[in-house]
């Protein structure tokens, strides 16, 4: 349980007393002005956290996906990317947060810029041209031909898509 304003003040200033020697008069003083401080900070405290909520509730799904970060909706803390496992700290997993919130269910729940750079990335490797002569293997018809990607390439590929070349 947590304490009341005027414990923590009280406790405040009997540390301060003990360290140095004050009259009753001081005490009694200084506990009041820790008093009205600690009284302020509570205000302060609780209208940062009315605006908060505020501002996560005017937060419409298709804004809560930006460059750098995703908002939870159901809590309202930034993450480039939205877990699982805090999801689950939700009671929802991704698919019914999506549903809940009007997402597409192919919507990845990550920053846009973290979501283009696993694009480009995934590009370097190949996988697009992977992925088609998959589904044509699938479907029975010969794959259109493309250049084996040696893995050296392919590192070298990805490095140029992240930029470290």
């Amino acid at each position: 349980m947590s304490k009341s304003l005027v414990e923590m003040a009280a406790d405040i200033i009997q540390a301060q007393s003990a360290t140095k020697s004050m009259t009753p008069e001081e005490i009694a003083l200084a506990l009041q002005s820790t008093y009205k401080a600690l009284q302020n900070l509570q205000v302060k405290e609780q209208n940062q956290d009315d605006e908060q909520e505020v501002q996560s509730l005017a937060l419409t799904p298709e804004k809560s996906i930006m460059k750098n970060k995703v908002v939870c909706l159901e809590c309202g803390q930034e993450f480039k990317v939205l877990s699982p496992k805090h999801l689950e700290s939700h009671n929802l997993d991704g698919r019914q947060y999506r549903q809940k919130y009007g997402f597409k269910l192919r919507q990845p729940l990550c920053a846009k810029a973290l979501s283009a750079s696993r694009k480009k990335a995934g590009k370097a490797r190949g996988i697009p041209d992977n992925l088609k002569k998959s589904i044509a293997e699938k479907k029975g018809k010969p794959a259109a031909k493309a250049k084996p990607v040696t893995k050296r390439a392919a590192a070298k590929k990805t490095k140029e898509a992240i930029g470290e070349a």
